[in-house]
């Protein structure tokens, strides 16, 4: 007889996703994460995301049910019949951002990004950046409240909230998107191969500081930032059949 499948469950702060966490436990067991052969997430979108971080190190598949708001990278929380869904579900396979950002003092701060990698005025005056593309300058001046590069696993988040493509999951394409751009006032980003290396320089830091985020990892006045993939890196995600990322992608695009 088969061995059962070993679950882990991980809950966010909030009182609702606890309360999923003690009733599934209840039902289905829990061991710890290093041991389980399926991780269980229950919260929003944020909370996923750091989940998959937390356990990038680690075999086990991630499978996440909506406690949150949004729950784009969640199926839907339900008590009843996990071990068969989990047994139904769908396994997508997404790499991160690396990124490196060095500040004005000099110091360099690394991290990754599963959506994207973000850069955003810090002051009063819209940031000015030039922006180069696996070492050749491609934009001499950017003026805008920000930039970012997203990956098509998050490209139906701040990416699609700053007017970005939506981009296939499986197009191997990185969306490089301004964020409320003043000049060029008409550009309107660009798709760029996953391969692609991207270098923001921030011109005139001490007038116009701007900050970077992975993920929710924010640096602080910032002087240039290196974007780039690590397919080194995979994060399996498990998505109940007909819903999983592509077809949500897809989906989005006519909401």
């Amino acid at each position: 007889m088969a061995a059962e499948t070993k679950l882990a469950f991980v809950a966010s702060d909030a009182p609702i996703a606890q309360d999923a966490k003690t009733a599934l436990v209840a039902q289905y067991g829990d061991v710890g994460i290093e041991d389980a052969d399926i991780i269980v997430a229950l919260g929003g979108d944020g909370f996923m995301l750091h989940t998959l971080h937390g356990t990038q190190h680690l075999p086990a598949p991630v499978y996440g049910m909506n406690r949150g708001t949004v729950g784009f990278l969640m199926n839907e929380y339900s008590e009843n019949g996990l071990r068969d869904r989990l047994a139904a579900a769908e396994e997508e396979t997404i790499n991160p951002l690396h990124m490196l950002a060095t500040c004005m003092d000099g110091s360099e701060h690394k991290a990754l990004a599963i959506n994207e990698v973000s850069l955003l005025r810090a002051g009063p005056q819209a940031a000015k950046l030039r922006i180069h593309v696996d070492g050749r300058l491609r934009m001499e001046e950017l003026v805008c409240d920000g930039a970012l590069l997203s990956t098509p696993a998050g490209s139906t988040a701040y990416n699609y909230s700053a007017h970005g493509p939506i981009v296939p999951i499986g197009s191997d394409v990185l969306a490089l998107t301004a964020v409320a751009p003043f000049r060029p006032r008409r550009w309107r980003g660009a798709l760029l191969p996953k391969a692609a290396r991207v270098t923001f320089e921030v011109t005139n830091p001490e007038k116009r500081p701007v900050n970077a985020d992975a993920d929710g990892v924010s640096v602080k006045n910032v002087a240039s930032v290196d974007v780039w993939s690590a397919p080194e890196i995979e994060h399996r995600i498990l998505f109940d059949p007909g819903h999983g990322l592509e077809e949500r992608l897809i989906r989005e695009q006519f909401a």
